[in-house]
């Protein structure tokens, strides 16, 4: 009997160290992956934020401010992003945010201003943290950008840069352009995983 209960008691802490060691192993393989879904809240407050999401849209009129208020002037998508033909984009919004004594509702502006085009929309407007990173992901989405182009494209891209210097009173996203790049490296990086 005693010798049994020697063996239960070696089984019991073998399978106790056994146990140990996967729950380690588990331990250190998630680290990682929180690590990736940490970075990945960073961008999303950043895509979800109105800099980005009024022109990230489902439907095709954008919105503007920061509380989702429909575009003025029955603005409308068009067949490039740049607006209805004799209503586009750049009819009101300049390269530059215009001086302040044009007053605080004039429009902003920057290089290029436009929405994404209809057949790749990229949606960040009133979806999911899942669906987000299912949508930055897809590359016909993303008009075939792959995650290294997404992340070249909010480093450098001047529309995008406007987001942190929106001018008049305009809320910033929550975290700094580098900021923003180094969350999306390290989400990238780690593998890109979604949030459930």
């Amino acid at each position: 009997m005693k010798k049994k209960n020697q063996r239960l008691a070696i089984g019991v802490r073998m399978a106790f160290g056994v146990m140990l060691v996967l729950a380690n192993m588990d331990a250190a393989n998630s680290q990682p992956q929180e690590r990736a879904l940490r970075a990945f809240e960073v961008v999303r407050s950043v895509l979800q934020h109105p800099r980005c999401q009024n022109c990230h849209i489902a439907g095709d009129s954008p919105f503007q401010d920061d509380k989702e208020t429909p575009h003025e002037q029955f603005v409308v998508r068009g067949p490039t992003g740049r607006g209805a033909i004799a209503n586009e984009c750049s009819s009101c919004h300049q390269k530059t945010n215009l001086p302040a004594a044009y007053g605080e509702h004039a429009p902003p502006g920057s290089p290029g201003w436009r929405l994404p085009p209809p057949e790749t929309k990229m949606i960040f407007n009133g979806v999911s943290a899942r669906e987000l990173c299912r949508t930055i992901k897809n590359r016909r989405a993303t008009g075939g950008r792959d995650l290294a182009s997404m992340l070249a494209h909010i480093r450098s891209n001047k529309q995008v840069a406007w987001g942190w210097a929106p001018g008049a009173n305009r809320a910033t996203p929550p975290v700094s352009r580098a900021e923003t790049v180094s969350a999306f490296k390290t989400w990238m990086e780690s593998g890109a995983p979604c949030p459930l």
